[in-house]
């Protein structure tokens, strides 16, 4: 008989000062003893500290660890800070998250997501994107047992992280009409159960695009609560494919070509305005609600040459090549792709 396991946080805290209650919540989750906070130069000071202080004072005996890249390196060296650990935190943007998921996956202890900013869907999915010697790639994890999301700090963040975020959720749109055309055409597994959480969080985002503000606690939660359903219908599915497609691996492809990618939701976000287009969809009505995000829409406001445009959409289909979708098998010529790119006022 065919078994299949879900792994879905225990517990998620959303809300201004929330991270005040870290401590408090890890001893509800009957953690004790030593743990270590991983964050980065700057979330230290913006979470990660605050964080130290919760959990000190709840009896905890605190390690913390600074890294700046997601790389293999740093999961290896989080990994030899862990001796005597009970649990890792980690406290940061993606990649920390990413990070500290990894290392305390590969260590067997269980992870706790606290996001500074909401600008991918990692804060609760089981994948990490790490880089190694052949770009970034994206690797099986554990679901963080607990996420905590303080929005105060969130909405505090750079805008652009938060628009970022909104372009991640978009995607979800075409990474389904992936995932369908792949179950049509190749008999791919499908969840009918992940693949309408994931419409449903992307709707919800895009029918509130007016109310997505820069500063706005208000904002900040509805996009990190979005962010987070986005993950788990990931772990719902097994799979990324709820919130990964085509559109990703453009995404991919751009970082390897681009000497200056953007960040992974701006440019996420751009590829569904394409890959909508290639799917036969409502293209515009993507592009309009991405501009009311104030998230980019054209290779320039990415800050992108045009041309990186037109060779990561030749070469997406490159990326990884078990994942069917619309891009098919051989991809797209040069000549399509600037078709393309100019039909939906990308370039």
């Amino acid at each position: 008989m065919d078994s299949k396991k879900i792994q879905l946080p225990r517990e998620i805290h959303t809300g201004a000062g929330v991270i005040g209650k870290t401590g408090e919540i890890c001893r509800d989750l009957r953690f004790k003893g030593k743990v270590l906070v991983v964050s980065g130069p700057k979330t230290l000071k913006i979470g990660g500290e605050k964080a130290i202080e919760s959990l000190q004072n709840a009896g905890f005996e605190v390690d913390a660890f600074k890294i700046s890249e997601a790389s293999q390196k740093s999961v290896r060296e989080i990994q030899n800070q862990l001796d005597g650990a009970s649990l890792v935190l980690g406290v940061g943007g993606g990649k920390v998250i990413d990070v500290a998921k990894l290392a305390s996956t590969k260590s067997n202890l269980h992870f706790i997501s606290i996001p500074t900013a909401a600008s991918h869907d990692g804060i609760a999915s089981p994948r990490a994107s790490i880089k190694d010697k052949n770009g970034t790639v994206s690797l099986e994890a554990q679901s963080p047992i607990g996420v905590i999301a303080d929005t105060e700090i969130i909405s505090k963040a750079p805008f652009k992280l938060l628009a970022a975020g909104c372009g991640d959720i978009v995607s979800n749109y075409t990474a389904i009409l992936d995932w369908k055309l792949a179950n049509r055409l190749l008999n791919e597994n499908y969840s009918e159960s992940a693949s309408a959480l994931s419409l449903m969080t992307a709707k919800l985002i895009i029918e509130s695009a007016d109310a997505i503000k820069e500063g706005l606690e208000k904002s900040a939660k509805l996009v990190a609560k979005s962010l987070i359903s986005s993950g788990i219908a990931i772990s719902i599915a097994g799979t990324s494919r709820p919130a990964s497609g085509s559109e990703h691996k453009f995404s991919h492809a751009l970082d390897e070509v681009a000497p200056k990618p953007a960040l992974h939701g701006e440019q996420c976000g751009v590829g569904t305005i394409m890959m909508m287009h290639l799917h036969g969809g409502d293209w515009e009505f993507i592009r309009d609600t991405l501009k009311k995000m104030k998230a980019p829409t054209t290779a320039y406001e990415l800050g992108i040459d045009p041309e990186h445009i037109i060779d990561a959409l030749t070469t997406a289909h490159k990326i990884r090549e078990d994942r069917y979708t619309i891009l098919g098998d051989r991809g797209l010529t040069r000549e399509a792709a600037e078709s393309l790119a100019t039909k939906t006022e990308v370039i």
